[in-house]
């Protein structure tokens, strides 16, 4: 597969729709994970890992891609991704040695390549000044709304002020 950087944002959106806690392994191998890291250990393979707002540390090996969303991406002395090592919002980093048979892709983070690290297809790394505003502005949105619910709510718990009825003399008892 040829890398189209201008197609970039596609391939960010498609990463992130497939990540969603709802996606599921097909592959025994495969994991995902939503806020808690994956570890691959020395000996172990793995197939496709994907990881919502975590980290992925691979010792070992894959037979797939490497997705981390909010998370970042080690790839230690020695071990070895088959497909592509994708991360949104967070960084790549390739050891002395370690290898990543497809693309090595950074989204709004940064990429560390020890110089014995191989990459065998393209390397591309795009700064994450778009990042900020696409997760802001629905931030804001639910902030707002939130804000407006609370304002609400405390509105109507506050005593209303009932004027005096002209001429009336205070009830008061002994």
């Amino acid at each position: 597969m040829h890398w189209n950087l201008a197609r970039t944002p596609v391939y960010v959106a498609a990463a992130v729709m497939l990540c969603s806690p709802f996606a599921v392994a097909e592959n025994p191998a495969d994991r995902v994970q939503v806020g808690r890291s994956i570890v691959v250990q020395p000996g172990e393979s793995a197939g496709d890992l994907v990881c919502v707002g975590c980290s992925i540390r691979v010792r070992g090996q894959t037979s797939g891609d490497v997705v981390a969303v909010a998370g970042n991406i080690t790839v230690e002395s020695e071990a070895k991704i088959a497909g592509d090592a994708v991360a949104v919002a967070g960084g790549v980093r390739l050891e002395k040695g370690a290898q990543v048979r497809g693309n090595a892709v950074t989204v709004g983070g940064r990429l560390y390549r020890d110089p014995d690290a191989v990459i065998s297809r393209e390397v591309s790394v795009r700064s994450g000044g778009w990042l900020l505003p696409i997760f802001l502005v629905p931030l804001l949105v639910v902030g707002g709304v939130v804000a407006f619910i609370i304002w609400l709510i405390q509105r109507g718990r506050r005593p209303a002020q009932v004027p005096a009825y002209p001429g009336a003399t205070p009830n008061i008892r002994p």
